[in-house]
């Protein structure tokens, strides 16, 4: 659903129409409010939000995923370094 100009609301219409633009927003529409003519806020419906966050929290899922497989498939490849020996470099180069 794409954002058309009469979803683009000064922020004083949208304090005297509260009520209006949250009836619109339940019903599916999305608003921009605006705030001396810039983007301020997004009024959109509760359930939704819900929904972006899910797909946030599995896209962060996914990358984790795909990173672990990346490391797996380093070791595979034999490109390791031992722990100890790693930290001690990188605490050797912060003090220098």
């Amino acid at each position: 659903m794409g954002i058309c100009a009469s979803d683009v609301i000064p922020l004083s219409n949208a304090r005297a129409n509260f009520s209006e633009l949250a009836e619109e927003v339940r019903g599916g529409a999305e608003k921009i409010i605006t705030r001396n003519g810039e983007s301020y806020i997004a009024l959109i419906d509760a359930r939704r939000l819900d929904y972006y966050h899910q797909l946030e929290r599995e896209r962060i899922h996914l990358l984790l995923i795909d990173e672990a497989a990346k490391g797996l498939d380093d070791i595979v490849a034999g490109k390791v370094k031992d722990a100890r020996s790693a930290i001690t470099a990188l605490k050797r180069r912060r003090s220098a």
